[in-house]
């Protein structure tokens, strides 16, 4: 007799987790916190829990949330972009060549060519159907090859001083420049997935494409905003990173595709599209920063991260997938 309450309440629980993924997020976040700060007393002596270091941690997370942003948009319609890296690199290397000639034109050419490469990317997957996988990859790999042929020519190279206050400067002791971005961005993403026209047919594209055609939805539009946002958010990250490391080269976002994509995982979003949000990308980005400093306390090398990476993805992907199928 106690056999079925017990499994009613096992459903209800994975279904709280799949529709409130932030709640047990929060938690895992302020436990891996409190594990990297005794970790850290233990190798340092010094505590990791202080209001520097949260601050540090925002500071560091503002890259990853944005590149995480616009591969959340990207996953809600059940595609992939394996370009945000290379477009964030883009963006940092047009900020760096034309620094010399003003901040403001800088930022402008760089937000201009990543919203140019999502743009292509939205037009190959949703105008001519190309697997967005196949299309990201490829677009990624035409633009690490353009700017292999750019670097080779003879320019001066300079980081405006305003886009280094921007990617690592602080105001008022603790608050990073680079929140000045990220928070608004952030309201704009959640509230506009929440409230907008746009946020619900993007959810709607993602659950079941064909419906949502013949419902009258124009699926390429979408489609198309969607990479396009992708792009541009991708052109942001790359100019907070090349802020904050004041130089510029070929491979100064790498690091963050695989953690773009696992973010957006561990934040509840479902790689089958249609499920999730960006308030828990949010914190996936949040718990990836912690879990790399945790990773750096232990000396752990790149090859290391990039696997634990690759298995967190795998495994919340299974878990998240496996929920969502046994609590319909």
């Amino acid at each position: 007799m106690t056999a079925v309450p017990e499994r009613a309440r096992r459903r209800d629980l994975r279904r709280a987790l799949v529709d409130n993924p932030a709640v047990v997020l929060t938690f895992v976040f302020v436990g891996l916190f409190v594990v990297t700060d005794i970790v850290n007393r233990a190798q340092s002596g010094q505590a990791f829990l202080s209001p520097k270091q949260v601050s540090t941690t925002f500071l560091y997370a503002a890259v990853l949330g944005l590149l995480s942003a616009g591969q959340t948009l990207v996953m809600l319609t059940a595609g992939v972009d394996l370009s945000v890296a290379t477009t964030a690199t883009a963006s940092a290397f047009f900020v760096s060549r034309y620094g010399t000639e003003g901040s403001a034109k800088a930022i402008l050419i760089a937000l201009g060519v990543g919203l140019a490469i999502g743009a292509v990317n939205g037009i190959g997957v949703g105008i001519f159907r190309v697997n967005a996988l196949i299309m990201t990859l490829g677009i990624s790999v035409i633009t690490l090859g353009v700017l292999t042929v750019e670097a080779q020519k003879q320019f001066t190279s300079l980081v405006p001083n305003d886009v280094v206050m921007l990617g690592s400067g602080r105001f008022l002791t603790y608050v990073p420049y680079d929140l000045l971005v990220w928070a608004p961005v952030s309201a704009l993403i959640i509230l506009g997935l929440r409230y907008s026209g746009i946020g619900r047919v993007i959810y709607a594209v993602g659950d079941n494409p064909v419906a949502a055609r013949l419902a009258g939805v124009r699926v390429w539009q979408v489609l198309l905003v969607v990479y396009a946002l992708s792009g541009l958010l991708s052109a942001a990250a790359g100019i907070l990173l090349v802020g904050f490391n004041n130089a510029a080269d070929l491979g100064i976002a790498s690091p963050f595709l695989l953690p773009s994509v696992a973010a957006v995982v561990i934040g509840g979003t479902s790689i089958f599209g249609g499920l999730g949000g960006y308030a828990g990308t949010i914190l996936g980005a949040l718990i990836l920063t912690v879990l790399d400093s945790l990773l750096t306390i232990l000396n752990a090398s790149q090859a290391v991260r990039q696997i634990l990476y690759g298995l967190i993805v795998l495994a919340l992907a299974a878990i998240y997938a496996r929920a969502t199928a046994q609590s319909d």
